[in-house]
């Protein structure tokens, strides 16, 4: 099970249409009328706040044993750029090209870098990732952050992310680690137990999304395995945690109301009443046990990146 717990990019919450990435890194299935205004500073927000986890990773992978110079990134579905400039940082003598299906993230990633100076280095590719993969030229390092879990066929997708590789270079698989939680088991009220209810939720709707993919396939998902299946090294598997204890402060509070309100929307035909009425409960700003005034909210989660490297 990935953990798609928007970061960024949209698979990950980032804009997984079940969940809230990364939407599929380049293989978008919101409807046509799909807000990117309200989405877009969601998505960096949620990135924003995982950063330290990001950076993190992008160092672990900088500092391995005889890892190659890296000149050339690929941000596979890489939402509103966020990831993409922390790349160009960690690794500053590359390009990096933000690749997604979405036109309005790829103009934030634009913005976004020539904000923080980095206009020179970080491009973009408005790519469907499926059909347009052996475009993208070749890469060093192919950042895929919550993306391979919205390709029907996954393994023919990272076998096509390997074939980009320049001899010694890195896949980077952001799938799977732990999915956020933000409260106590017993609110007070209503059924002790909702978040887990929600994550159950949002696993059936996660099948549901994998199933109605075009040419899906089941994949036993040991990432390991699927790389040495394409011609990979396994490099090592990290997790990454991010632990924000209550109290939290304004941002993150407001990114954990934010993703209870689009989880209330997306999830609400699959939840019962009671539980639909403490959701309600939680998103009311003047209830005194909700999300805005309870000092017990926190942020807890970990996200796992799975390295595989080509001879």
């Amino acid at each position: 099970m990935s953990n798609h717990t928007g970061h960024g990019h949209h698979h990950d919450g980032h804009h997984d249409g079940h969940h809230g990435h990364g939407g599929a890194h380049g293989q978008h299935h919101e409807p046509a009328d799909f807000d990117w205004d309200v989405m877009g500073p969601l998505l960096e927000r949620n990135a924003e706040l995982s950063s330290d986890q990001y950076t993190e990773a992008a160092r672990w992978i900088a500092g391995l044993p005889d890892a190659p110079k890296v000149r050339r990134v690929l941000d596979i579905g890489s939402g509103p750029g966020v990831i993409s400039c922390l790349l160009a940082e960690a690794f500053p003598e590359a390009e990096v090209v933000a690749v997604d299906g979405t036109p309005a993230l790829l103009e934030r990633t634009r913005d976004r870098a020539r904000r923080l100076g980095l206009g020179d280095r970080v491009t973009t590719r408005h790519a469907d990732v499926e059909a347009d993969l052996a475009e993208l030229g070749q890469a060093d390092l192919v950042w895929a952050g919550n993306a391979l879990h919205h390709m029907g066929d996954q393994r023919a997708v990272l076998a096509g992310f390997a074939a980009l590789l320049n001899p010694g270079g890195t896949v980077a698989l952001v799938e799977g680690g732990l999915q956020p939680r933000q409260l106590p088991r017993d609110l007070g009220f209503g059924r002790p137990g909702l978040e887990a209810r929600m994550e159950a939720a949002h696993a059936e709707a996660f099948e549901d999304m994998r199933a109605g993919l075009p040419g899906t396939q089941r994949e036993n998902e040991d990432w390991a395995a699927l790389f040495t299946a394409v011609g990979l090294t396994p490099q090592g598997t990290r997790s990454f945690l991010l632990d924000l204890p209550a109290p939290l402060d304004d941002v993150a509070r407001d990114h954990v109301i934010a993703e209870f309100s689009r989880r209330r929307d997306g999830l609400g035909d699959r939840l019962g009443a009671e539980d639909l009425a403490t959701l309600d409960r939680l998103l009311d700003p003047e209830d005194p046990a909700g999300l805005r005034r309870r000092p017990d909210t926190y942020l807890l989660m970990a996200r796992t990146v799975h390295l595989g490297r080509r001879a």
